[in-house]
């Protein structure tokens, strides 16, 4: 196991916006400006979080015409899968959506 790495990774989602971000393209690839309205954040911010969800790879972007699509690594979402069943099935940590 590499810790370090899990470090890393879990670090990319300990912050609010991030997760927003996360969440919302979890139910449909989006551009930097939709986002950006459908969060009521300013396009630096979301651009700016979007950098460092890309540097872990937990989103990719793609390019059409002249804007960025941005939508979560396929490798992701069956991490948050597994987070959503464990929030589901936790009796014990009152934190995890219970």
């Amino acid at each position: 196991m590499n810790y370090k790495t899990y470090h890393i990774f879990f670090s990319k989602l300990s912050n609010s916006l991030r997760i927003k971000i996360v969440s919302n393209l979890d139910k449909k690839d989006m551009s930097v400006t939709e986002l950006s309205e459908r969060l009521k954040v300013e396009q630096s911010k979301i651009s700016h979080a979007l950098k460092e969800l890309k540097e872990c790879s937990i989103v990719i972007a793609r390019k059409e015409g002249k804007q960025r699509i941005y939508s979560l690594s396929k490798s992701v979402v069956p991490i948050l899968r597994l987070i959503d069943c464990h929030s589901k099935n936790c009796t014990k940590c009152r934190g995890c959506g219970r």
